[in-house]
């Protein structure tokens, strides 16, 4: 997985503006350079909603805008641009793809976007320890980790 320095740059710093909570966004690519866009977090927004079924508060998850997220795909396919890379952080917790974000990438037991990298952002007290690249492996129909070189 190869990410542009800005981008990494951007979704660094979108990790600390967003801390404690957790930050979600993607990245596109056109080919020559790569470009983070946030998304916002509407975890807690869900959990103010309905508790029952959304237990868990934007310190310790995250839920993408799904009417956003596909507005964002839309007007940067129509720029030229491909999707990536999605990104989220983990606050005051290692950067690894638990059971919660298998499920987003696979609601139906298959990756959604199986060619797109998951990016996990580790932060402590507002600074980024590691930022790891997970990729969609059909032979273990699951996502493993992949190196992250930074452009």
């Amino acid at each position: 997985m190869r990410v542009t320095e800005e981008a990494y740059t951007e979704i660094s710093r979108h990790a600390q503006d967003a801390f404690p909570d957790e930050c979600c966004g993607v990245i596109f690519s056109d080919g020559r350079s790569d470009h983070a866009h946030r998304l916002k977090n509407m975890q807690n927004k869900l959990h103010a909603l309905d508790p029952q079924t959304y237990p868990r508060t934007a310190e310790i998850a995250y839920a993408m805008d799904p009417l956003e997220l596909e507005a964002v795909i839309r007007q940067a396919q129509s720029n030229g641009q491909e999707l990536k890379a999605f990104y989220h952080s983990h606050p005051n917790h290692d950067a690894y793809f638990s059971a919660e974000d298998k499920a987003f990438a696979c609601p139906f037991g298959e990756p959604i976007y199986p060619d797109t990298a998951q990016i996990v952002i580790s932060i402590y007290n507002r600074t980024v320890k590691i930022i790891r690249a997970f990729a969609w492996s059909p032979e273990e129909s699951d996502f493993v980790e992949v190196p992250i070189d930074r452009l």
